[in-house]
């Protein structure tokens, strides 16, 4: 499974405890050059994960659009893992 994080300078614990749940592969984009979005996100994804609370909105809204497009599903969350385990059991999406 794949997942890009979308926000935050650092992600602390959050890629050992996602490895732990069979994410293999994890893509972090800090949202601060948003040159570097410009359009396109990484192909392979499972999921998306937001951290809200580090990204503005139009890149929050820009995220929104380029993941609908292609199907993949977000999950907003705050930068740290008891938010965003919460999200992902509260989310209809399958993980575990």
């Amino acid at each position: 499974m794949s997942v890009i994080i979308v926000g935050g300078d650092h992600l602390g614990s959050i890629p050992r405890e996602l490895d732990k749940m069979g994410v293999t592969d994890i893509q972090h984009l800090t949202g601060r050059n948003g040159q570097k979005i410009r359009g396109r996100i990484p192909e392979k994804a499972d999921f998306i994960i937001l951290l809200y609370d580090f990204v503005n909105h139009n890149l929050a809204y820009k995220i929104k659009k380029l993941a609908g497009n292609r199907g993949i599903p977000i999950i907003y969350a705050k930068r740290s893992w008891s938010s965003i385990y919460q999200k992902m059991k509260d989310s209809q999406i399958q993980f575990f």
